[in-house]
């Protein structure tokens, strides 16, 4: 881990010192998606409700940049002036193309996952995109306050049957989830539906700045 993705579990730990408690999971799910991102891998995201809105904020840091420029790999740079396309714009995608983290909110598809629940059961609305769009060895990131959300529960299932590695994120006790070997277990200290999305939005804005710090710092 670089000084600089170590400065932002510091400051996490210390601003919301009840995470210490999860310091050593969210490390792993850390060390993960550092070897998910570095194999060419994506991250696929769920939750429902708050936890969907969560999903989506997830992909939006991954996707987008979190706190520094990505810049583009020589080999980018060079395809873009090479190209005969655009030949008075280059410089504007130079200047605006950035490398991104790829991610996918299984929540954010609202005419698939109506479809899904329509046609076959709410509880496949995330298990069936996990089917579709996962690939061995890139990540779920799983969000459910209970731990016992049930399209969450198929989601991870599928995921672990099919390669993915699996990051959770729940309340203190981790419910259902918690028996389903998940590869990094973050169960933030809180009970109510609330406090436990209050905790787990600094746990993964946490996670989105260490993996940037470590891959384009």
């Amino acid at each position: 881990m670089t000084p600089s993705a170590k400065q932002y579990l510091d400051e996490c730990l210390t601003s919301y010192p009840a995470l210490n408690a999860c310091q050593d999971a969210i490390v792993r799910a850390f060390g993960l998606l550092v070897t998910c991102f570095t194999n060419g891998g994506k991250v696929l995201a769920c939750g429902n409700g708050g936890s969907a809105a969560d999903a989506d904020h997830i992909v939006g840091e991954m996707m987008n940049k979190f706190a520094l420029k990505r810049h583009l790999r020589n080999e980018d740079t060079d395809r873009i002036r090479r190209s005969a396309l655009l030949l008075n714009d280059k410089q504007f995608l130079l200047s605006h193309l950035q490398r991104q983290l790829p991610a996918i909110s299984l929540s954010a598809h609202s005419p698939l996952v109506t479809a899904i629940a329509n046609d076959e059961d709410a509880e496949m609305i995330f298990a069936q995109q996990v089917f579709g769009y996962g690939r061995e060895g890139d990540i779920l990131i799983a969000l459910s306050t209970s731990g016992n959300s049930k399209n969450v529960v198929r989601a991870i299932a599928v995921a672990k049957i099919f390669g993915l590695k699996v990051v959770c994120l729940t309340g203190r006790s981790g419910g259902t989830i918690n028996a389903l070997g998940c590869d990094a277990l973050i169960c933030v200290p809180g009970d109510v539906t609330y406090k436990v999305q209050q905790l787990h939005q600094p746990v993964y804005h946490c996670l989105c700045g260490m993996v940037e710090a470590e891959l384009f710092g």
